[in-house]
């Protein structure tokens, strides 16, 4: 009788021998598994991703290597998006069976991946389509598990370790193409080395990469610099956008990719120095950032998408804890906080980025400050949008002034508008000038109306009109452009006589800043402010002020204007230049002139700013006496004879 041990050793020893049997089966017929597993492969890409995956040669090689040769993934109708001369690698039975490939310890040589996009389409869409188990046209998109999806099908395509030789990333985007030339690629111990040559249609770079990577632990360590001496510049967005940007290095890290509980986190830190970027839309010249970082915590969820406030980004000495949120939850609300702990004035200002805020050069300020917002947007509730702007400063005090010197405003000076990149014509703002005058002489009529069209609340406000500031952000959300600002008159005032009328960037940030330090440092009064910007915004072509406007329409004096004229000139300072198009050929005003004209009356009358007796015999339709009834017969003859072109060929079309 065998005792409870001997049964357990003879049931151990028979599946011992079964094991080595079956492994030793496997391992004989290896090669017909191993074209099984091709097989799979083979059907889930036809099947799945609608492309051909071509082997020419496979077989084993020692225990686990694998030698592939002339590999090739040809999504249908589309380019071939990886071909390879030769692969080896190491690859578990288990693997093969299933078709659920992971590389390791990968060997290529003499091939390339290429991403294309043109006419016919994209040849990747078919690899970031949903799962099967995930696609319901009822459900909402989950926005954590299409990352860890996207991202998983990314990491899996990169092994543990790897030597590649004369391998190639080529992209192409209707017509413009990067090519990525790597002559030696080494990841091994998950360090990483290589040089990578760079061509587009504009320039030919080597680029070197090192540092540490780990595709299984979704870590990683990279540093990307220039081969040489020379600055790296960035592919493609010269092209695509007129965008020239360059940098010395760029460091990105990557400490954490983890699905948890439902949630993405993806937490890590980039950072760069010396970039540079040139754009028209940005700035005159090359706008330098010496040191910026960015220390990032995403978490996505099923419904929402967000950077957590633990991160930090960091612009020299200038750091900013942001907070951003798109929830899709109920309604789509759009979030964003940032907190700007207290740092001193001098601080901030070298560090704005060299080129983008050129009026600051040479400023210098004592004291200390801190900034907080808080901006909600819901999407189907605009009218609930919040705007909480807080800037608490600690003695801070301006020393000395920069290229902007905000004190001139209290002298005389000369002013020279900048059209195109060109000075016009100079205009001295002082009582030498004929043309000038003091706010006292112009008209109440006229101060009033120009109040009432532009800024009613100028003399209250600080700069800034938070409720118009909140309807113009609610209204560029909607319509997805810049189509509404929430320009004050000290915005203007200050864009005319410090700035340029250039639409950059630049210019608009310089904008706010200085409109902030005029107006919460109480460098000039609100009088003399309303003064300066009645006797240098443009009123017509090539005419600057409201002395020079008032001759130029009704040859008078200001003080001389009656109602009607000053309600005229007051609607057109948005767009003085197009002034004549109120007209029609007879010279009289055209109904939507006389209506805009008219609802700044009824304002003026609503606010008690004039009395119904003020309106008496101002009934008179406007008449243009001036030298600028000229442009209005111009304009008659333009369109009279735009008239006949068309006539003419209607004509000859009906012919």
């Amino acid at each position: 009788m065998r005792t409870k041990k001997q049964w357990l050793f003879l049931v151990l020893t028979v599946l011992s021998v079964l094991v080595i049997v079956i492994a030793g089966a496997i391992y004989l017929f290896r090669d017909t598994i191993l074209e099984q597993g091709i097989q799979k492969v083979s059907h889930k890409f036809k099947t799945e991703y609608n492309a051909e995956f071509n082997v020419g040669k496979a077989q084993f090689v020692g225990a686990s290597s694998i030698e592939l040769e002339n590999i090739q993934i040809i999504p249908d109708q589309k380019d071939t998006l990886l071909s390879v001369e030769k692969i080896k690698t190491e690859l578990s039975l288990l693997q093969l069976l299933t078709g659920d490939v992971q590389l390791t310890n990968l060997e290529m040589k003499n091939g390339f991946i290429q991403l294309v996009k043109n006419k016919n389409g994209r040849n990747f869409d078919a690899f970031l389509k949903k799962d099967k188990n995930e696609e319901s046209t009822n459900e909402k998109k989950d926005y954590a598990k299409l990352a860890n999806r996207i991202l998983t099908k990314i990491l899996n395509l990169f092994p543990t370790n790897m030597n590649m030789d004369n391998l190639s990333l080529r992209i192409e985007d209707m017509g413009k193409k990067i090519n990525f030339h790597m002559h030696h690629l080494a990841l091994e111990n998950e360090k990483l080395d290589t040089k990578i040559n760079v061509s587009t249609g504009t320039f030919n770079q080597d680029w070197n990469i090192s540092g540490f990577a780990n595709s299984r632990k979704k870590q990683a360590d990279l540093l990307f610099s220039s081969a040489d001496t020379s600055k790296i510049k960035v592919p493609y967005v010269d092209e695509k956008y007129g965008l020239q940007t360059s940098f010395d290095k760029i460091r990105l890290k990557v400490d954490r990719i983890e699905m948890d509980f439902g949630k993405l986190h993806i937490d890590g830190l980039a950072s760069i120095s010396n970039l540079t970027l040139n754009h028209p839309k940005i700035a005159r010249k090359d706008v330098v950032i010496k040191n910026a970082q960015f220390d990032y915590r995403f978490l996505l969820g099923s419904d929402f998408i967000s950077l957590s406030e633990n991160s930090v980004a960091q612009l020299n000495k200038i750091k900013v804890k942001p907070y951003l949120e798109y929830n899709t939850e109920e309604d789509t609300i759009y979030k964003l906080r940032l907190k700007l702990d207290q740092m001193k004035a001098q601080d901030f200002i070298t560090s704005l980025p060299e080129g983008l805020f050129s009026h600051f050069e040479g400023m210098q300020a004592e004291g200390e400050f801190d900034y907080n917002l808080n901006f909600e947007f819901n999407k189907n509730k605009p009218h609930k949008l919040i705007f909480d702007s807080k800037f608490n400063k600690n003695n801070l005090r301006i020393l000395k002034y920069g290229e902007a010197n905000l004190e001139k405003l209290n002298t005389d000076f000369t002013y020279r508008a900048i059209e195109n990149g060109k000075p016009q014509r100079p205009v001295f703002v002082g009582r030498s000038n004929p043309n000038f005058t003091p706010l006292d002489s112009i008209p109440s009529y006229l101060k009033n109306a120009v109040l009432t069209n532009e800024d009613p609340s100028f003399m209250r406000h600080r700069g800034f009109i938070s409720e118009a500031f909140k309807q113009s952000i609610a209204k560029n959300i909607r319509t997805k452009k810049f189509a509404r600002g929430a320009s004050t008159i000290s915005m203007q005032l200050v864009k005319n006589v410090f700035l340029t009328r250039e639409k950059t960037l630049s210019r608009k940030l310089e904008e706010i800043l200085l409109v902030y330090i005029l107006e919460n440092n109480r460098i000039a009064s609100k009088q003399r402010m309303l003064e300066v910007y009645f006797n240098v915004i443009e009123w017509g072509p090539n005419v600057y002020g409201v002395g020079e406007a008032s001759q130029f329409y009704f040859s008078k004096q200001p003080e001389d204007l009656t109602l009607n004229e000053c309600l005229f000139l007051a609607s057109i300072v948005p767009k003085p230049k197009k002034f004549m198009f109120q007209f029609n050929e007879e010279g009289h005003q055209k109904s939507y002139a006389e209506k805009q004209q008219k609802f700044i009356k009824n304002l003026m009358l609503r606010r008690a700013l004039i009395t119904p007796d003020d309106t008496i015999g101002q009934s008179i339709p406007i008449y243009i006496s001036g030298r600028a009834r000229s442009l209005l017969r111009l304009k008659v003859i333009q369109d009279t004879i735009a008239i006949d072109s068309s006539k003419a060929t209607m004509t000859e079309f009906e012919f």
